[in-house]
């Protein structure tokens, strides 16, 4: 771990978990997403840094990842609840679906590599990033959800690639909704809720998978490190307003190019650190 007089060092780690926290939450409103994108690169470094052993750094970052968004998206999901711009229908459809996909990732993350977590990360990311950034030709799969058993299934889906790599949920939910001809702001909206309903079981799936693993850094329930908890989360909750007002005045296509951005930027960060 890192010298307990070290000031200098550990100043730089909470200036730069507060930094990520700020522009994670400031993300969460503007995107419907956890931050689990900028948090789980960032934390990964971090515990580096403290030198966490590689064997629980990456469960960890992804843990605590998952545990951070709680409060985010249930901020993010206030937020634009007050604008009326969520579909609330489709999030108590998903009130089983999504949270049973999100334990069935968690507990595939508890046994699968860090490499693999972080490859299976990038190439989402960056299809993703293409279909939106090259959306100025509209095409969608249908002018209406599917079915029941369809809405049901993307939410298994959703979960569980949420939770298998860390992330809220808003990058496959403003996908799949946008795909079918929903509005990116409503997309959006509905990504928060989505959220919530994947960091709650997914967090504690991760304590549970991680009880009684040797080399935990202090602090931690499982793969969740509540000290790392206490930093960030307050920060990110302030900053979540800032985003979801934001979205609220841009055009659908400028979401759609400010989405697509981001997500490139990300999928670069994780394909980097596979090399």
């Amino acid at each position: 771990m890192i010298d307990a007089f070290d000031y200098q060092s550990l100043a730089a780690i909470v200036g730069a978990l507060a930094l990520a926290a700020a522009l994670a939450g400031f993300l969460a409103g503007l995107f419907g997403i956890g931050g689990g994108a900028i948090y789980v690169p960032v934390l990964y470094q971090t515990y580096q840094w403290l030198a966490i052993p590689e064997t629980v750094a990456m469960h960890v970052a992804v843990g605590t990842s998952i545990a951070i968004i709680v409060p985010t998206s249930v901020r993010s999901l206030a937020a634009h609840l007050s604008r009326d711009a969520v579909d609330r229908t489709l999030l108590k459809e998903w009130l089983v679906a999504v949270p049973a996909g999100s334990i069935a990732g968690a507990v595939l993350a508890a046994s699968a590599s860090s490499v693999t977590l972080r490859g299976i990360f990038a190439v989402l990311a960056f299809v993703i990033a293409l279909k939106l950034l090259f959306g100025r030709i509209e095409w969608t799969i249908g002018k209406a959800l599917p079915g029941l058993a369809g809405r049901s299934l993307a939410g298994v889906l959703i979960g569980f690639l949420s939770a298998l790599i860390g992330i809220g949920g808003g990058v496959l939910n403003n996908t799949f909704m946008t795909l079918y001809g929903r509005p990116m702001i409503q997309a959006v909206a509905t990504s928060a809720g989505v959220g919530a309903l994947i960091a709650i079981p997914g967090v504690l799936t991760y304590v549970y998978g991680g009880w009684g693993e040797p080399d935990l850094p202090p602090y931690s329930l499982g793969f969740v490190s509540l000290a790392t908890v206490a930093l960030i989360a307050p920060v990110s909750l302030v900053a979540v307003p800032l985003g979801a007002s934001l979205a609220h005045r841009l055009s659908r296509r400028k979401l759609e190019v400010g989405f697509g951005l981001f997500l490139l930027v990300v999928a670069a960060r994780f394909a980097i650190s596979l090399v």
